[in-house]
């Protein structure tokens, strides 16, 4: 005969006025963790006791009950109670939910209040999504939520913004299968089927972390941070029918906006307007464009307008600033951090101050007729406006056919420059992107060659200006070849010193350090030098040693030539295949004495600048040398495009240098094959040194 399962009886529960009740010492809870008492009563005002009270009854020294109740497991809502009698919410009493158990039983009231505190399971977030989003469709505003749960709006937000995950992924968390942080970084996209294909990309990789998903969801959109959103401004993208997405839960400088072709269409329309407006000036042509190349203004003369005194309100403006400016200083002189308004008012004043730094110019009409402007966006989004540059097609005619010196008539002046007097506007066009290369080692693209090798130029450009002695080494060795070689050759330095143009360059290589660099160096040397040529040669004579070697290194650094070109196998115009070996090999040489180093200049391999131009097999090259064997197996499956984006991530702080960056290895001593071009310096290069731009193996650089 089966034996009957004993049947459990459960504590029987009863309502008990709130005065007959009282703490319990046996109450495990003693530090404060959770909700405030303060929260818990404001909740049981709106919602009532949710949970009943578990009590044990109170018994004198006989073992009689007293008609009074302590609360072992309940110690939070007991006080709720209290504060709610005291704000006369409740009256003293009020009975309460109580589930009475036996004195004398074998449970002991430590173990309920234990076991009522470590028992109870978190509510998962996915749950507490669920609730916020049905409650949200039952007529709850997301702040009457916030404030029905004492939660900032902003948590609210964020669970209802789960929303925009793919219900597969969500019941994929549900299930454990990835982790919250994962699941607010989709959020990003309202895109499910895009959702559904990045995380079936990376589930799998071992490297799946949150701001890898956000940065596959955004690869399309642009950041509000971008210089053109800055420009456009998001209140105008958005008017427009443009839409922003956000991160609820993370920093994201605005957000991402989706769709970059009203982007541009909104940048080049406004560029068009404030070309149209210059154009009043009278100019002859303005170049328009988000950004220009390094070195655009190559081969145009600068006109030297006369910048515009201050007037007297505007010195009377700068000299209140300036003292609003010391009082508020000597105010809160000692202070270590000064009020947020104090420090917003600095601001203000150092902004208006540096405005008055930048003068307008004025310049003659008929300079004006013949010259032009360019017009672009600057990195903070404004408008930058560079006025005054003549092309050599332009320029007035210094002598009359057959020779005749031209004669100059005042009535005259700007006559030929204004026959046309419509401005010609050229807005730049879209850049065409190299077609697809077959996977294998092929040959680096000779533009990609000519992009790279006019980093290195600009960076030991800079080099050579910050080492004088070294410029005064380079000059004299060119000097001295040119007066005891027959044979003389340019080689890496143009000692007349001829500015090298770089007629292949990314987009990138004006924004580089070095060319910041020297950029300021040149508007500093150019402010004090005078423009007449007697008063030029005084001054000059005039200088201290550091002065003068300064200056001459500045000089200098300009002829320095680092550029790969094609060679040219037929002679005449371009380089030959022996000059080019000179070249790259003083080059070389100028960068170890230099101690140039182009990871420290600020180039790392983009997708822009190399790793969206090489073939599968190159980028994959990149990486193993980059970042290992390993890591190039994790992406040796991807399509090109996304295998470029990884690689970027995976190189990001590798110090990695594509090949026509890199240093060769020095010469033997007593070893002139460097410098007359013989293929066994070249060969003996490092494999990560100045290896083939162009081949696998270490380099002569061989003719095609």
């Amino acid at each position: 005969m089966a034996t009957a399962v004993q049947k459990i009886t459960l504590a029987p529960s009863r309502d008990i006025p709130l005065n007959k009740l009282v703490l319990s010492q046996s109450n495990v809870r003693r530090i404060k963790a959770g909700a405030s008492v303060e929260e818990l009563a404001d909740s049981i005002a709106r919602r009532g006791l949710i949970q009943s009270i578990s009590v044990f009854p109170v018994v004198d020294a006989d073992g009689n009950e007293t008609g009074m109740f302590e609360v072992p497991a309940g110690g939070r809502r007991y006080r709720a109670l209290e504060l709610l009698v005291k704000r006369k919410r409740l009256a003293k009493t009020a009975p309460v939910p109580c589930v009475v158990r036996e004195r004398d039983g074998a449970i002991l009231p430590e173990e309920i209040s234990l076991s009522e505190n470590i028992e109870r399971a978190a509510l998962h977030p996915l749950d507490q999504y669920r609730a916020f989003n049905d409650m949200r469709h039952k007529g709850m505003s997301e702040e009457e939520v916030a404030a029905a749960f004492f939660v900032s709006v902003a948590i609210v937000k964020q669970r209802l913004r789960l929303a925009a995950v793919s219900p597969t992924l969500l019941q994929i968390y549900a299930d454990d299968g990835m982790q919250l942080e994962h699941v607010m970084a989709f959020t990003v996209s309202n895109d499910h089927a895009r959702q559904e294909q990045v995380w079936d990309a990376i589930k799998d990789s071992w490297n799946k972390q949150p701001y890898q998903i956000r940065r596959m969801l955004t690869e399309s959109a642009v950041r509000a941070s971008d210089k053109r959103a800055l420009y456009v401004g998001v209140d105008a993208y958005e008017e427009a029918g443009g839409f922003v997405l956000r991160d609820l839960f993370e920093k994201d400088d605005g957000g991402w906006l989706q769709d970059p072709s009203l982007l541009d269409m909104l940048v080049s329309e406004k560029l068009r307007d404030a070309a149209v407006g210059i154009a009043a000036e009278g100019w002859k042509w303005i170049e328009v464009g988000v950004s220009f190349p390094y070195d655009a203004t190559y081969g145009l003369r600068e006109l030297a307008g006369e910048t515009i005194a201050l007037t007297s309100d505007e010195e009377a403006t700068i000299a209140a600033l300036n003292a609003e400016y010391e009082q508020i200083e000597a105010q809160h002189e000692g202070v270590d951090e000064l009020p947020d308004e104090i420090d917003h008012r600095f601001g203000e004043i150092e902004t208006a101050l540096a405005a008055f730094k930048t003068r307008p110019v004025r310049y003659d009409p008929t300079d004006i007729a013949r010259a032009g402007v360019f017009v672009s966006i600057g990195h903070d989004g404004s408008l930058d406006i560079d006025r005054g540059y003549v092309r050599a097609e332009d320029e007035a005619p210094t002598v009359q056919e057959g020779g005749e010196p031209a004669t100059h008539d005042p009535a005259n002046d700007g006559a030929d420059a204004t026959s046309d007097t419509r401005t010609v506007i050229a807005i730049g066009g879209q850049t065409v992107e190299p077609a697809e290369e077959e996977d294998g080692i092929k040959p680096l693209p000779d533009r990609l060659l000519g992009e790279l090798t006019a980093h290195r130029t600009l960076a030991l450009r800079n080099a050579v200006a910050n080492d004088p002695r070294i410029a005064m080494t380079a000059l004299l060795h060119k000097l001295v070849a040119d007066a005891f070689d027959h044979h003389s050759y340019a080689g890496a330095l143009e000692a007349s010193v001829r500015h090298v143009h770089f007629p292949a360059q990314d987009e990138a290589l004006g924004d580089s350090a070095a060319a910041r660099e020297a950029e300021q160096r040149h508007e500093l040397w150019g402010d004090v030098i005078p423009a007449d040529e007697d008063a030029r040669w005084n001054w000059i004579d005039q200088l201290d040693e550091t002065d003068r070697m300064a200056l001459l290194a500045h000089c200098v650094s300009f002829g320095v030539n680092a550029l790969y070109e094609k060679p040219n196998p037929y002679g005449g115009h371009g380089v030959s295949q022996h000059g080019l070996d000179q070249r790259l090999a003083q080059a070389d040489r100028l960068a170890r004495a230099t101690g140039l180093d182009m990871v420290a200049s600020g180039w790392r391999p983009t997708v822009g600048n190399y790793l969206g131009r090489v073939t599968k097999a190159r980028i994959l090259l990149a990486v193993r040398e980059g970042a290992g064997d390993t890591a190039a197996q994790t992406i040796d499956h991807l399509k090109k495009g996304e295998m470029a984006k990884q690689a970027e991530e995976l190189l990001a702080g590798t110090g990695w240098l594509a090949e026509p960056l890199r240093l060769a290895a020095p010469a033997t001593i007593g070893d002139d094959s460097a410098e007359d071009g013989g293929e066994q310096a070249m060969g003996d290069s490092e494999p990560m040194s100045h290896t083939d731009p162009r081949d696998d193996a270490p380099f002569a650089v061989a003719a095609e």
